[in-house]
């Protein structure tokens, strides 16, 4: 017999949490490897300004080999409750991916505050048969409706993405309707659907209000959400696993079928198939489709001609980028979140005018806006607001030239483009002139004495008087308020 003394013993003890402690730095190094991965397709599919905003600041927290649960650290509640609310699908399915291991991620401030609700994976993607009896196939992108407690259950689905919650325009009220009426309705008018819109417009929005409306309304429904490229997932892992029979068989018992970004199955020739004989049995049992993609069903390259027929069979909803008024709408709407914080009127303005590409960036603008007042305990000011958002505000700012201004101005009031530099002081003249400066120093970047030049070498005093009558005139005078609005939109169409 070996005998073992003391010293040895301490010797092997440390060796072993040596060990410990080397194979724990080994995981953390795969962890943040896997993590530089996802980050970099994050990137790509959100966008730099989206990416830098709310994942870069994103830190690796611990991962519990135990329960499969990883934590994601982010610097504040308001940030952390943003990355939780709208990016959790995006980082629970990369995760999946990367590393099979990682059963549920949670989404929190740094240690020390507190934490917010959990991301399950398991939760997240429940894929089975409605008489399954409650067992759970992990890997999945169903929304089973009948939660553990026998109420329904809204697992995938936003809830900030009600109907509720959607502003609605002249530029969208189709699709609004077409997307009410598909949840709503006994039987569908129209079947499938199909949202068309640029990013960012509200495709996303009305596909997630369409699937809480259904399960109001139908509380034992079962429905599937999922993008394109989670649906290739999906469809690729039951390849390899030699399970396209159960892939299928679960995929068609659905009553709900919502399908978003379907530009990004282009190409992919099985897949297609597939969604094709869903699609038809879905169809033949009276089932519900809808399907959003940033361009027309003609419009999409590489689709089988038979799946272009059958996505082009039902309504195809068009969604037009939001107008002033309906992105001034959206910015109110949005306000009620952050009661009783004040936001001037003055800084809605200037949001909805300048911030005209896509609403997810109007809202992330205010949203970004917010969380810096909040944070460094300044007041909302149109100042901050210039300060803070050059990014954004440079990204949407088309270049509106002062000739294009006084050009507009006088077609609106109709003068001769020559009194724009004139010496008249005939009201009829002078109060255009005065609109046309006023418009120059608001959409232009030009100084008060460039702008005066412009207008015939006038002093920079005077357009300084002529901007602050405008400013004065439009809370006085319904009628100037809205000769401005009206100019405001030719000029930024």
């Amino acid at each position: 017999m070996i005998r073992m003394g003391p010293q040895t013993g301490r010797m092997l003890t440390g060796r072993r949490e040596g060990m410990d402690e080397a194979m724990e730095d080994r995981d953390a190094q795969d962890l943040a490897a896997d993590w530089a991965d996802i980050i970099q397709g994050l990137r790509k599919d959100l966008g730099q300004q989206l990416f830098a905003q709310w994942i870069k600041p994103i830190q690796l927290g611990p991962f519990c080999k135990e329960s499969g649960t990883l934590d994601l650290y982010l610097p504040t509640d308001f940030s952390a409750t943003w990355v939780h609310d709208r990016l959790h699908d995006r980082l629970s399915l990369a995760w999946k991916i990367a590393r099979s291991e990682v059963k549920a991620v949670r989404v929190g401030v740094h240690p020390g505050r507190r934490r917010l609700a959990d991301l399950d994976l398991g939760r997240d993607e429940r894929f089975r048969p409605a008489n399954d009896g409650g067992s759970g196939n992990h890997g999945s992108t169903a929304i089973e409706s009948i939660g553990a407690d026998g109420q329904p259950s809204s697992v995938g689905l936003d809830p900030m993405l009600t109907f509720g919650a959607f502003v609605t325009g002249t530029n969208n009220v189709l699709a609004k309707n077409a997307a009410a009426r598909m949840a709503e309705a006994p039987r569908p008018q129209f079947s499938p659907l199909y949202l068309k819109g640029a990013t960012g417009q509200g495709k996303t929005h009305l596909l997630h209000a369409i699937g809480h409306s259904y399960l109001q309304a139908h509380p034992r429904a079962r429905i599937f959400y999922c993008s394109a490229e989670r649906f290739m997932v999906e469809f690729v892992q039951a390849l390899k696993n030699g399970a396209m029979m159960e892939f299928k068989g679960r995929l068609r018992g659905f009553d709900l079928l919502l399908v978003d970004d379907i530009q990004f199955i282009i190409g992919k020739a099985s897949a297609q198939e597939e969604l094709l004989y869903t699609i038809d049995a879905l169809l033949a049992e009276g089932k519900r489709l809808v399907f959003a993609a940033d361009r027309a069903p003609q419009a999409l390259d590489g689709v089988e001609p038979r799946l272009l027929s059958r996505l082009s069979m039902g309504l195809v909803a068009d969604i037009q980028p939001a107008d002033i008024e309906l992105r001034r709408a959206i910015l109110h709407s949005k306000l009620t979140r952050f009661a009783p914080l004040e936001v001037p009127e003055d800084v809605i303005e200037f949001l909805s005018r300048t911030i005209n590409r896509n609403v997810r960036e109007l809202v992330g603008g205010l949203h970004k806006l917010i969380a810096y007042a909040q944070l460094t305990g300044q007041q909302v000011s149109l100042q901050l607001a210039e300060d803070q958002l050059t990014d954004i505000l440079s990204a949407n700012r088309r270049r509106i030239t002062i000739d294009e201004i006084q050009r507009t101005v006088c077609q609106f009031y109709r003068i001769d483009r020559s009194e724009m530099s004139s010496k008249r002081r005939a009201r009829a003249v002078v109060r255009p002139r005065q609109v046309a400066m006023y418009l120059a120093k608001v959409l232009t970047p030009r100084s008060y004495p460039e702008i005066g030049r412009k207008f015939g070498g006038r002093d920079h005093s005077t357009v300084i008087h002529a901007v602050r009558l405008i400013e004065d005139l439009r809370k006085r005078d319904s009628e100037m308020d809205g000769d401005v609005r009206s100019l405001l939109r030719q000029l930024e169409d």
